[in-house]
C-alpha cells in the first residue's frame, strides 16, 4: 500500500498520509495503487490526501476526525489550513490566520 514510499499511513481508517521525508513538486507517487504526481513541494510531517476528499467530508488521521474539508481535495494533494477546517478549534483556519474568524 505505502511500503517504501515517502509517507506513512498511521491508521487504516485514515484518508490522509503523513509525509516522512520532503517530497518535491513533480515527484511521482504511488498512493494505494494510484499513480499521482506531486503538484507542489511537501514539508516533512505534513498531510497528503490518500484518496479524493469531498468538501464537507471529515479528515481522518490516527483513525480519529481532525477536521473537515473546506474544498475538494484530490488524491495526493496537500491537506492543510487552506483546504480544511480544524475539528479542534473552530477558528483555526487560513482565514483565521488572516484575522477573519471562520
Amino acid at each position: 500500500m505505502t511500503d517504501g514510499m515517502p509517507f506513512l499511513l498511521l491508521d487504516a481508517r485514515d484518508n490522509v498520509l503523513v509525509v516522512t521525508r520532503r517530497i518535491k513538486a513533480g515527484e511521482r507517487l504511488n498512493i494505494d495503487g494510484e499513480a499521482v504526481v506531486a503538484e507542489q513541494d511537501f514539508p516533512l510531517a505534513h498531510k497528503l490526501a490518500r484518496k479524493p476528499i469531498a468538501p464537507g467530508e471529515t479528515i481522518v488521521k490516527y483513525g480519529a476526525p481532525i477536521g473537515v474539508a473546506t474544498a475538494a481535495i484530490p488524491c495526493g494533494a496537500h491537506v492543510h489550513v487552506h483546504n480544511m477546517k480544524s475539528a479542534y478549534t473552530p477558528t483555526y483556519t487560513l482565514d483565521a490566520e488572516k484575522g477573519d474568524a471562520a
